[in-house]
């Protein structure tokens, strides 16, 4: 018997499926969610009530800011050119947005050139990490 055999032969679902396992997949996937999720953020005012947007968990919880709190509006704050308002939003999580972005970036280059990359932070960045989001927890509720 020549060529392949049955087993190992690409089936129609696995042909549909192949670009999905792409290394570009996910970060264009990310980009896409991203992108319609600003698309509707844009017009959906997130100081104001009624929209579709997720409440925070940890505060309708403990009634106490978690690190990420105001992230929401300060996109939108961003997104229409009201800077002040962004930074009193949630001062932290704009000063890391370019370090996001540039993850985000990277993870897109190396997808779009057929390689996939996986950063890892190692055991003291991921103290330095978790150190500051609490530090910052407690500084934005206290004062």
């Amino acid at each position: 018997m020549h060529g392949r055999s049955p087993a190992s032969a690409p089936g129609p679902l696995s042909r549909l499926l192949s670009p999905l396992r792409h290394p570009a997949a996910g970060p264009a996937a990310v980009l896409v969610a991203g992108a319609v999720g600003a698309g509707y953020l844009y017009g959906a005012d997130p100081h104001e009530p009624g929209h579709l947007l997720p409440r925070c968990p940890f505060r309708m919880v403990t009634g106490l800011l978690c690190p990420a709190c105001g992230g929401t509006r300060m996109v939108y704050d961003l997104m229409h050119g009201h800077f002040t308002e962004a930074w009193l939003d949630n001062r932290a999580l704009l000063l890391a947005s370019p370090y996001a972005l540039a993850l985000l970036g990277r993870w897109a280059w190396e997808g779009l050139h057929g390689r996939r990359w996986h950063p890892a932070l190692g055991p003291r960045a991921q103290i330095v990490v978790l150190a500051l989001a609490v530090a910052w927890t407690v500084v934005r509720n206290v004062f």
